[in-house]
């Protein structure tokens, strides 16, 4: 079929079957949470709920919405094995900070009473530290998959007949599956975590939030998996993008979106909160 050129074309034209079109996108809300964030950076809202830990988690979010395109065009050796490795990375530090928020909301109202002992226990520190190690093992993880058996760019000469499909093996399928079941175990900790202080005070509380975000989370993974392996070829691959867009969006939605009304919209909560958490 003959296209036309771009500059004279006025119609739509049916895409090549190695080719699939895209989308105009002309905004980024993540970058959007990010700059507020950074606004208002002295902020109580801002400063009740870890700077440091919220603005690691929005990064994390934003290079996981980004990894998307490593999901796509003709695959090669390094794309197989950055995409897989990327978002496995991304999306552990992301339920890193989560767990850290998470762990961190438990302590500080066991820290309440005067003098006990889990008051020593609420820092900066202990999240940072947390984010870190948590993030490592997936590293860790992540580097033994690469150096036994990495992912590769293969052909698939039996799926379509008269077909010559190019796409991605995942070399061992344990590191594949390592990688998601340490991410997986991370966001059920944070859930239960959450779940049990939901209830609390909303001064201080963001377990709420989170609890729904991990919800959210979880739901997306545990139903891409079935659809993942019942899928082949360009199918597979755009259930995993949809698996980390929706898990992604979640993650921005209920954590962040929240937070931004009230700096936005409701200023004088943003004053007084760092008083009421400590009533």
């Amino acid at each position: 079929m003959n296209i036309p050129p771009p500059d004279h074309s006025e119609g739509c034209f049916t895409c090549p079957s190695e080719e699939w079109p895209d989308e105009k996108k002309v905004k980024c809300m993540t970058i959007f949470s990010l700059v507020i964030f950074i606004y208002y950076w002295y902020t109580p809202v801002v400063k009740a709920n870890n700077r440091t830990v919220s603005f690691i988690l929005l990064t994390s979010i934003l290079l996981s919405f980004l990894c998307v395109f490593l999901f796509l065009g003709r695959p090669v050796d390094i794309t197989c094995m950055l995409r897989q490795v990327s978002f496995g990375v991304f999306f552990s530090i992301s339920v890193s900070c989560v767990l850290a928020k998470t762990v961190t909301v438990c302590l500080a109202f066991k820290a309440t009473k005067p003098g006990s002992y889990w008051r020593n226990l609420v820092t900066i520190k202990l999240s940072n530290a947390l984010v870190f190690t948590c993030s490592s093992v997936q590293v860790v993880i992540c580097v033994i998959w690469l150096s036994v058996s990495p992912p590769y760019k293969e052909y698939d000469t039996f799926s379509s007949p008269g077909k010559i499909i190019i796409q991605c093996n995942e070399g061992s399928v344990i590191g594949f599956y390592s990688v998601l079941g340490y991410m997986g175990f991370l966001a059920a900790v944070s859930f239960l975590l959450a779940f049990m202080v939901r209830t609390l005070p909303d001064g201080f509380n963001e377990a709420k939030y989170i609890t729904f975000s991990m919800l959210v989370f979880c739901s997306v993974w545990i139903a891409m998996i079935p659809a993942y392996l019942s899928t082949r070829g360009k199918y597979m691959v755009a259930v995993e993008i949809f698996a980390i867009l929706s898990s992604s969006a979640g993650l921005l939605g209920c954590i962040f979106f929240p937070k931004c009304f009230i700096m936005l919209f409701e200023t004088e909560k943003n004053t007084n909160r760092l008083t009421s958490c400590r009533k």
